[in-house]
């Protein structure tokens, strides 16, 4: 870390280099963007945590560069082409793309024709040529002939002497610097069915002759038809305008209209269609993979936020039930803390008698565990089994509801869940995972790989190592916020704490199974392996309700303590009347606690959190029920107003659960009246909205959705029905509108 680094990420961010300093010192000491957003405000100047996770990934991306820059100038002096004027430009570099555009003449390379010219002598005439005075350059090039050396004439002298000078223009930084702006600009993204695929890539039919701008080829096209390119179906290119490109190129290099002018030109041709062109295509083709990788990776990120801080139903007994036709539904009773009490399967799908046996087993476990809501897997036979369970005489005050089960399968198969339950089979752990997420979301998704739970687009196609990162901040971002009770929670929920890790949250629940419940947060210390260190990143956010000190429930940082405890002695009172009476906190005059090390921001979030201990950031839990009698794609018709939950947000449209195991899209131009830039602006994940049915392709079972004037007037779609019927005349079928851009089969076909 430098200060022109820390200047450099100043400048780019919009912040002052005081902050980028501080920011960058505390994760050089190892603390989490969570704790620096929340306990370090005064340092960072009250940064949160998307600034400082920016800083932290542009410091990454300079050691980079800077590792880069090393390997570039031990290579160029290994093999003595390192000068003074070199070694400047190459650390005066400010980008990767830059080093390497002044590293790319003297890189390593294959053997190529330029080589081959030089090697036969040619250089000296390549040279005289290219700088284009006035000169015969047939007369120059006789001068060259030498058989022995492969040079049976003239031309061949001028054809090897143009090679050279092509590869120059090629490797020229000011030609490729405006050879990326060209497209960037003007390029054209154009894809191609590979001939004799037509049939089996079927599914891409709608990439088979496409064109369109590249700057503003959006992120889930791009990765398609790069998908579609990856299966072999199609061919992707990207171009620019072949004759804007020779004119900018002979802009910077052709010097006049004498006839080494014209052999300069005439090698121009041949470097771009050649060389150049092949080079920054390949450039171009990165940069729209990244670039799309990128608004990809923030889609998935910004759904797994909103899914994993839905809200949660809290420490109720639940029945939860795995829905199955063939092979009945396993049901499973948990406690208020998630602990397994009793499963069975009963087969409410077989006959009258296997229904009445259902039911009888229903009413006696609810009755045995005491039941307050019921968890219904939204899969197979989730419909149905729901439609069973509300038919069954409960008591009113056990709620029925469905659980979106994705990823269930994957964590019941997993590590975590086979040490939890070893003697339990998959279906068990599945039915446990339905139940504790309708407890609570977050505690339970944590033990599933993200890119598992369903809410990305094209989670496979984009760059691992990036999405992993982003999905990870996430997690640790979600975590912290809610914050974590430590006698409670799982291994995986605690791995993802400030400051722990894998390790350690194996520790602490050791040391909880050895010990019994922790009393305070000062017992931390005692768990193996958990140093000063990690105590500090750790205890603000976890919490021990019922202890000895009341703060331990609190995001009241350990550190803090001594604070509290001076307000609640000036006030006259204790801590827990502090927090109790609201006209005590009033007296507190922040101005007196005020020091070199703690400043108002911190002393503000102290007073929020003694009005709230411990809150949970996420909302009030709200139940939710699908459209009776809706229970597959048939019983869908156009024109129904059915309530939904989105399940997916993608760049092209959202995605919506109606009840009939097969979610509907609400495409971008049907979530608002007004223009959607982005979808995300307008739903989030796992909100609960009401739609019109727009379509319905029994064949392919998709549902075209809308969300538009749906609490005031009906769409225009619809408009158009209820006169007809006003009418008399027959209804007919309500057709979806074209797609822009993103093609209604596309988008299904990745769902």
């Amino acid at each position: 870390m430098t200060e022109i680094h820390l200047s450099i990420i100043a400048g780019e961010l919009g912040l002052k280099t005081a902050q980028v300093r501080a920011t960058a010192l505390l994760l050089e000491e190892g603390a989490t963007v969570p704790f620096i957003a929340r306990y370090r405000k005064e340092a960072t100047g009250s940064l949160d945590e998307v600034a400082i996770a920016a800083i932290r990934d542009r410091l990454e991306h300079l050691a980079e560069l800077d590792k880069r820059r090393e390997a570039v100038l031990k290579s160029l002096d290994e093999r003595g082409l390192l000068t003074d004027e070199i070694r400047a430009k190459v650390e005066g570099a400010s980008s990767m793309t830059e080093l390497e555009d002044i590293y790319l003449p003297f890189r390593p390379k294959r053997r190529t024709r330029a080589m081959a010219a030089k090697e036969r002598g040619l250089e000296p005439l390549a040279i005289k040529i290219f700088e284009q005075g006035e000169i015969d350059p047939e007369k120059e090039a006789s001068a060259f002939v030498d058989p022995e050396k492969g040079v049976e004439s003239f031309e061949d002298a001028l054809s090897g002497a143009r090679d050279i000078i092509a590869e120059w223009i090629s490797e020229d930084r000011r030609a490729r610097e405006r050879m990326r702006e060209l497209y960037t600009l003007k390029g054209v993204m154009r894809s191609k069915v590979v001939s004799g695929k037509e049939e089996e890539g079927i599914k891409y039919r709608d990439y088979f002759e496409w064109e369109e701008p590249f700057s503003g080829a959006p992120s889930h096209r791009i990765l398609a038809i790069r998908r579609g390119e990856k299966e072999c179906y199609l061919s992707l290119r990207i171009l620019p305008p072949e004759d804007e490109a020779f004119a900018l190129l002979e802009d910077i290099f052709i010097k006049d209209n004498f006839p080494a002018s014209r052999q300069v030109r005439t090698a121009l041709h041949d470097g771009f269609k050649r060389l150049l062109s092949l080079s920054i295509e390949a450039e171009m083709r990165l940069a729209a993979k990244k670039r799309a990788d990128e608004d990809a990776v923030r889609v998935f990120a910004e759904n797994l936020r909103q899914l994993l801080l839905a809200p949660p139903l809290g420490g109720k007994n639940i029945l939860a039930i795995d829905p199955g036709f063939r092979t009945g539904c396993k049901v499973v009773c948990l406690d208020g803390q998630g602990k397994l009490l009793e499963s069975d399967t009963i087969y409410p799908h077989f006959s009258d008698k296997a229904v009445s046996e259902a039911s009888e087993k229903i009413k006696d476990l609810c009755g045995r565990f005491g039941i307050e809501a019921i968890a219904i897997g939204n899969g197979t036979a989730g419909r149905e089994t729901e439609t069973f369970v509300r038919a069954i005489d409960l008591p009113e005050n056990i709620s029925v509801m469905m659980v979106n089960e994705s990823g269930a399968s994957i964590y019941s198969a997993s590590k975590a869940a086979r040490e939890e339950f070893p003697d339990r089979d998959v279906t068990v752990r599945g039915s446990v995972s339905i139940g504790r997420r309708l407890m609570d979301p977050l505690a339970e998704l944590v033990k599933i790989d993200p890119k598992s739970i369903g809410v990305g687009q094209y989670q496979h196609d984009v760059d691992q190592p990036s999405l992993k990162r982003s999905l990870d901040d996430v997690v640790l971002s979600c975590v912290n916020a809610v914050g974590v009770e430590v006698n409670t929670a799982s291994k995986e929920l605690l791995t993802y704490v400030s400051g722990l890790g894998p390790q350690l949250a194996k520790n602490i629940v050791e040391f909880r199974n050895d010990n019994g419940p922790l009393r305070s947060r000062k017992e931390l210390r005692k768990v193996p392996r958990l140093g000063p260190k990690a105590f500090e990143q750790a205890a603000g956010f976890l919490r021990i309700r019922d202890g000895d000190n009341p703060l331990d429930a609190s995001a009241v940082h350990p550190e803090s303590y001594h604070i509290v405890d001076a307000m609640a002695k000036d006030a006259g009172c204790s801590v827990a009347d502090l927090i109790k009476e609201d006209g005590l906190r009033k007296t507190v005059d922040l101005a007196r606690y005020v020091t070199d090390t703690v400043g108002v921001p911190t002393l503000t979030d102290i007073m929020a959190e003694l009005s709230k201990p411990g809150r949970d950031p996420r909302k009030k839990f709200e139940t939710f029920r699908f459209a009776d009698e809706i229970e597959k794609v048939e019983d869908v018709k156009p024109g129904m107003k059915l309530p939904g939950i989105v399940t997916n947000i993608t760049a092209f449209g959202v995605f919506v659960d109606i009840g009939v195991h097969q979610d509907g899209l609400v495409h971008i131009s049907e979530l608002s009246d007004k223009y959607v830039k982005n979808p995300a602006d307008v739903v989030k994940v796992h909100q609960k909205v009401t739609v019109i049915v727009l379509d319905v392709d029994l064949r392919r079972k998709r549902i075209a959705l809308s969300m538009k004037n749906i609490h005031g007037k009906p769409c225009e779609a619809l408009k158009e029905e209820e006169k007809k019927k006003e009418r008399g005349m027959p209804p007919k079928e309500i057709k979806p509108k074209r797609f822009a851009n993103t093609p209604f089969s596309e988008a299904f076909r990745k769902k």
